[in-house]
C-alpha cells in the first residue's frame, strides 16, 4: 500500500519529486497522464515546502535551561 503524500518523510517526498519531474522532461508520457503527474509534483511541492518551513521554524528555536522554547537570536 502506497504512502499518502502527507505521510512520507522529506526525503521521500523529494526522490519521488525528482522522477515526476524527469519522466516529464523526457517527454514520453502521454498528456492525460502528464497532467495528472505534474498535479502531483505541485503537491508533493507544497508538502516539501511545509516540512523544510517547519523545520526551520523549529531550528530557529533553543531549548532553554528551564525547558521553555525561545526564539533564537543571532548576535553580530
Amino acid at each position: 500500500m502506497a504512502k499518502k503524500e502527507e505521510e512520507l518523510t522529506f526525503e521521500e517526498s523529494l526522490i519521488k519529486l525528482e522522477t515526476i519531474v524527469k519522466e516529464l522532461e523526457n517527454g514520453s508520457v502521454a498528456l492525460d497522464d502528464a497532467i495528472n503527474k505534474f498535479t502531483e509534483a505541485m503537491n508533493l511541492s507544497k508538502t516539501c515546502n511545509e516540512k523544510l518551513k517547519n523545520a526551520e521554524e523549529n531550528v530557529n528555536k533553543i531549548l532553554k535551561e528551564n525547558g521553555k522554547l525561545e526564539e533564537f537570536k543571532l548576535e553580530d
